[in-house]
């Protein structure tokens, strides 16, 4: 009798793990794409970067709320206004990418190459099963030495140290797709708006800087 039982709950836990990752990743599809719908409204009607600043500003507000709202039916709708809000700022950046000669070109690459990242690591996850939590504390101290490095290139304007920036938040990134898919399969994640939005953010700062990286090799 306890064998069933303890066979019965494992199989519970497991459905249950599998139903956030199927919905967490239905909810991430319709998020790219309603941001990338938004990203190409933005080019058209060609805003400002200020414009751009106040809507990433604005994003980072709304997802203190989504983080709130997560747990309530609310929390679908709080999640399109980030990732619209996210999707919405790059239209000056991909304005300025598309104008130069190759430009769309870059922004292709740029996407497919993201989109093999996400998908190779995600299938490596899926298949060994494999426990990366311990990269949590390496991949936290390396994100906020590379905000860091960052913020202090605005003032300093190097341009090595912007490429090897952008190089370093793609691996980390790389890193977190690691680390949040095998949260989700181990059940460390059961909520899959939280679970959709540190994915989101994985694969939009990889498109960003992996952007940069090929526009600035494209001008070599």
């Amino acid at each position: 009798m306890q064998e069933r039982t303890v066979y019965s709950a494992s199989s519970t836990s497991v459905l249950e793990t599998n139903k956030v990752l199927r919905n967490t990743y239905m909810l991430l599809g319709l998020t790219l794409m309603f941001s990338a719908l938004c990203a190409g409204i933005t080019m058209a009607m060609g805003i400002s970067s200020m414009t751009a600043l106040f809507m990433t500003i604005g994003a980072f507000i709304t997802l203190f709320v989504l983080n709130k709202k997560a747990e309530t039916a609310s929390g679908l709708a709080w999640i399109f206004v980030f990732t619209g809000l996210m999707g919405g700022s790059l239209g000056p950046m991909l304005s300025m990418y598309a104008s130069i000669p190759g430009g769309p070109d870059l922004i292709m690459q740029a996407l497919g190459g993201t989109a093999l990242i996400f998908f190779s690591l995600s299938a490596y996850v899926l298949t060994t099963k494999k426990d990366f939590s311990f990269l949590g504390g390496f991949l936290f101290i390396g994100l906020i030495v590379a905000v860091i490095a960052s913020i202090a290139n605005i003032f300093m304007g190097i341009p090595a140290l912007s490429l090897a920036v952008s190089a370093a938040i793609i691996f980390i990134m790389s890193g977190l797709i690691l680390f949040d898919t095998s949260r989700i399969i181990h059940g460390g994640e059961t909520n899959y708006i939280r679970a959709t939005v540190s994915l989101y953010l994985n694969i939009y700062n990889i498109v960003v800087h992996l952007l940069h990286l090929l526009g600035v090799m494209g001008d070599d």
